[in-house]
């Protein structure tokens, strides 16, 4: 046996002499992030094969259980080989460029260690999935770009030839189907080739937007050039024309190889795509495909506006404040102009060779935001968000890391932060206090503002945070120091704040001059815009037709049997829906309960508003912002526009009204029912509702007419409401930080929900109990708790709460005990299929 064995090595030894092949001196081993929510890196072997092309940033095909297969990326590189289990091997590497850089690995680093989750959640929530395939993920062809023989290997034809005839394919099934084992790389040469789409879900089945675009071929490389070329074609107007007009829409950037879309060209001129296709074979143009995610100028390019002496002492104190600090916060009162700064600071920034972050709260407000960076940057500005789908995503992300034109400014929401963004020097936070910031679900459940602040540190670069209503958290670190703090408390050229009404509904319902939830001075007001052809906003917190229906008879309420909340109606639809998981049932005036037909509506939601008004004012156009409005990739921007288009006369919506829009026409805004947010079970009520009130009544009067804003509330002493009327952020800082103080809350200390779920109510609760008494023991925190919170069961799972308050210097030291006690308590045999949510800093 043994002479065999040794034949068989002699053999091995004298093929690796012939074919000269060098023998391995070592092994080499990779930590990898995998996409799961398991603590961790994975140790895999790193093949021979695969020894000198594996880097640290890299995405690689691993096995990860019996017969899974996931991307992972590659942390770190050892020769220290893990003991104690068997190691898998790597079986293909996706990306021979890195994908992530060393900067984002160390913020994904950062993001995992403060917010108490698996590194495998961040990577999962940073990472398009057009970039992570496996093999549960979904693969559609694109049935409009269909290959030719020559541009798909056998492999990769023997695959798309299966996806057409099998549309609900997966990385598993094509596996089975074609026997290939390294299918995850294959799928993804498709994707990357444009002929196949990876997505999560077959119901989000985006689209791959490459758009034509025609640009000067090399060959015309100046004025002069131009001038004879458009010579040749004289006796030839339309080719003439065409040329003609996209040099001159591209300006001097036209001899740089700058394009222009091709449907542009066509509505403009106009023309038509056989003129254009005969200026290509002429060779006076060249046709080109790009993402549709660059944007393209207007033209030529806007330069910047005159700042007034407001807008420029606070540039000029935002230059000081940076020679020292890192961070800023610009408290702007609403109308002030701060956007306006915002494109000074751009501008500078670009001119000094460094690129910039624009972070928004809402996808919705990216509309008037990329039209105005548009106007002075051109397709400088890309835009990220998740209505682009995830191939349109991660080109943009392969272009920012090695693309021949990078954008020097990304547009985005909370995801963008965890781009890979390279020689960032300005980091812009707009509408700073929106908990539209904070991630709730899934893990990782961060604050983009916050990491902001961090990826700002990690690159050298300046961090801008801008508000009208600052969050507390933000304006007290400005107070003490750690931030510095610009004011600009003047509104833009002749704009003045707006005057606010308040209507006391008690006494409008006694006197029986509330027309369902109006009251005759916000529909006096609402009449007279209308008359005068201006806009209106009304702002309503709830969305739906509905909250629920009620019968007055017994008092049943219909209810979600996955959820302990009751069901929304929804009249467009005709459903009584579940926000929470959707579940949904028609809609029927027959009570469940007693069997009498005496359903009945209670409450208001937008829905329920436009309806009412539609009845009211029949003339008027009327359009709703809110959730269900905006599902569709560009919803919100076709209501956004239409409305600054003057296409709509009045616009109901939630708290997506509130966030930074600007509408030159606006004369009204009513606030329906400030109660509910005043009223709301959270010790941030007062300052959201603030907030809010403040932020919806922004909107009114930003040009020379003076605005009005109604809000409704049966509570007009209250001392939030009389802090909007005289616009007294001052005040409502001092009064909630006087309360903070006395009870021990954010930003005073710092604050950790930490949610039990599970099936069983029972085991929940003593589960809760248990975990308690755990973390009770641990010094440097205060545990209250547990609790049943309002809404204690969601998707069948039972809820308990435990509310944990730390001191910021022990922060550090008793989260790791946190960690700990949380560890030590999943492994009792009874609690194992517990499931324990840590929320830091929660919103």
């Amino acid at each position: 046996m043994e002479s065999a064995v040794g034949s068989a090595l002699i053999q091995v030894l004298k093929q690796i002499i012939l074919s000269g092949t060098a023998m391995p001196e070592r092994s080499i081993f990779a930590e990898i992030v995998i996409p799961v929510p398991v603590d961790g890196v994975f140790t895999y072997e790193v093949p021979i094969s695969m020894v000198e092309r594996v880097k640290v940033g890299q995405s690689v095909i691993v096995p990860f259980g019996d017969r899974k297969l996931y991307t992972g990326i590659v942390v770190s590189l050892t020769e220290t080989p893990p003991q104690g289990f068997r190691i898998k091997s790597i079986l293909d590497i996706a990306d021979e460029r890195p994908v992530v850089t060393q900067k984002q690995l160390e913020l994904w680093q950062w993001t995992s260690s403060y917010y108490m989750c698996p590194i495998g959640d961040v990577y999962k929530a940073a990472v398009p999935v057009a970039l992570r395939p496996d093999s549960q993920s979904k693969i559609l062809p694109v049935r409009d770009n269909e290959p030719s023989a020559d541009q798909l290997s056998n492999d990769e034809l023997a695959v798309y030839s299966i996806l057409l005839k099998d549309e609900e394919s997966t990385n598993e099934r094509l596996a089975k189907n074609t026997g290939f084992k390294n299918i995850l790389t294959i799928v993804k040469r498709l994707a990357d080739k444009g002929f196949a789409l990876i997505t999560e879900e077959l119901r989000d089945v985006p689209r791959q937007r490459l758009q034509k675009v025609v640009r000067l071929s090399e060959r015309i490389t100046d004025a002069d050039m131009l001038n004879r070329t458009l010579a040749l074609l004289t006796r030839s107007k339309k080719q003439h024309d065409t040329l003609s007009w996209i040099a001159g829409f591209l300006g001097s950037s036209a001899f740089n190889g700058k394009s222009v879309q091709m449907k542009i060209v066509i509505e403009k001129v106009p023309t038509t795509p056989s003129v254009i296709k005969s200026l290509i074979e002429k060779g006076f143009l060249v046709e080109d495909s790009e993402d549709a995610t660059r944007l393209q100028a207007d033209g030529g390019l806007q330069s910047k506006s005159e700042l007034n002496p407001y807008q420029q002492q606070a540039l000029d104190e935002i230059h000081r404040l940076f020679e020292t600090k890192q961070t800023v916060l610009l408290h702007g009162i609403t109308g002030s102009g701060k956007t306006e700064i915002y494109i000074h600071m751009i501008d500078e920034t670009l001119k000094a060779g460094r690129r910039v972050l624009y972070l928004l709260p809402e996808i919705a407000l990216t509309t008037q935001i990329v039209q105005r960076l548009k106007r002075h940057f051109g397709s400088k500005v890309g835009v990220y968000h998740s209505k682009y789908s995830s191939s349109e995503r991660a080109a943009l992300w392969k272009n920012q890391l090695y693309g021949n034109a990078p954008y020097q400014i990304v547009l985005g929401v909370r995801s963008s932060v965890f781009l890979p963004l390279d020689n960032i020097g300005l980091v812009i936070v707009d509408e700073e206090h929106e908990n539209s910031y904070k991630q709730f679900d899934p893990a990782p459940r961060y604050n983009a503002r916050d990491l902001a602040v961090v990826l700002g540190l990690m690159h050298n670069a300046k961090v801008l945070l801008g508000s009208a209503t600052p969050s507390l958290e933000s304006y007290s670190n400005a107070t003490a120091g750690r931030y510095g703090l610009v004011e600009l408390t003047h509104r833009h050229g002749t704009a003045v704040l707006p005057e606010i009404e308040i209507v006391d509904t008690r006494l409008e319902r006694r006197k029986k001059l509330m027309k369902q939830c109006f009251s005759q001075t916000l529909l006096s007001s609402i009449d007279t815009a209308l008359s005068q052809n201006e806009q209106v906003i009304l702002f309503q917190n709830r969305r739906g037709y509905s909250p629920f229906l009620e019968c007055p008879e017994c008092g049943y309420v219909p209810k979600c049997k996955h959820c302990d909340v009751s069901l929304t109606y929804h009249k467009g639809i005709g459903k009584l829906v579940c926000h929470y998981c959707g579940y949904t049932i028609n809609a029927t005036t027959t009570c469940d309960h007693c069997h009498q037909n005496t359903m009945r509506l209670a409450g208001f939601g937008t829905e329920r508003i436009e309806d009412e008004l539609k009845q009211i004012f029949p003339q008027a156009n009327i359009a709703r912002l809110d959730t269900d409005t905006t599902r569709t990739k560009h919803g919100g921007e076709n209501i956004i526009r239409d409305f600054q288009e003057q296409h709509i006369d009045i616009l109901i919506g939630t708290q997506m009204v509130s966030k930074g829009l600007d509408f030159k026409n606006v004369s009204i805004v009513g606030i329906l029912n400030a109660d509910n947010m005043l009223s709301f079970p959270d010790f941030r009520a007062y300052e959201r509702s603030f907030q809010l009130m403040a932020q919806v009544s922004g909107r009114a009067g930003r040009q020379d007419k003076l605005g009005k804003v109604i809000i409704q509330t049966a509570n007009p002493e209250n001392s939030v409401v009389q802090q909007v009327v005289a616009n007294n952020f001052g005040a409502m800082y001092q009064t909630q930080m006087a309360e903070r103080t006395q009870f021990v809350y954010p930003p005073v200390c710092r604050l950790i929900y930490i949610t039990l779920k599970h099936r069983d109510r029972q085991t929940v609760e003593e589960g809760a109990r248990e975990l308690f008494a755990l973390i009770s023991q641990i010094n440097g925190l205060t545990a209250l708790g547990p609790t049943t919170p309002a809404v204690n069961r969601i998707q069948n799972l039972y809820l308990m709460d435990i509310v944990i308050k730390l001191s910021k210097a022990d922060t550090l030291r008793a989260k790791a005990d946190l960690q700990q006690a949380i560890s030590f308590f999943l492994q009792l045999p009874k609690y194992k299929t517990v499931m324990v949510v840590p929320n830091v800093d929660p919103m």
